[in-house]
């Protein structure tokens, strides 16, 4: 089975994609888990998404909280379904995050799930995998 690669801004929203991550190596998954902001690593995280299908990941999962750009920095930079999900942070709660991801450009491999359902985001990828035959 491939990998996913999950990525978050900040430490803080591991709590959170830690729900998603136990699903997918209960499933047997491999998950590489990453922190890298879109704001303060631009450059660390372009890297991290563009190299992530020659790495062997199938699906990136971005958790959103107060670095919301990352889902669409990321799907910017690799041609592989991007799943956000929106991190209840900061003054909205996650809102902004969740429109964040919802507002991406037509042809865009990103898909939005609703706020701090990592685990969502897990039986998705799951459904991505299981379709691609992977």
């Amino acid at each position: 089975m491939s990998s996913v690669l999950v990525m978050m801004g900040s430490e803080s929203d591991m709590p959170t994609m830690e729900k998603g991550v136990s699903i997918l190596r209960e499933a047997g998954v491999d998950v590489q888990v990453e922190v890298s902001s879109a704001h303060r690593q631009p450059e660390r995280t372009a890297a991290l998404a563009t190299g992530a299908q020659a790495a062997g990941h199938a699906v990136v999962i971005c958790g959103a909280g107060l670095s919301a750009a990352l889902p669409g920095v990321v799907a910017a930079h690799t041609s592989l379904p991007v799943i956000g999900v929106p991190v209840s942070a900061g003054t909205l709660g996650g809102l902004d995050a969740l429109l964040s991801c919802a507002q991406m450009p037509p042809g865009v491999p990103v898909a939005a799930v609703g706020i701090d359902n990592a685990k969502n985001a897990a039986h998705l990828a799951l459904r991505i995998l299981a379709v691609a035959g992977g």
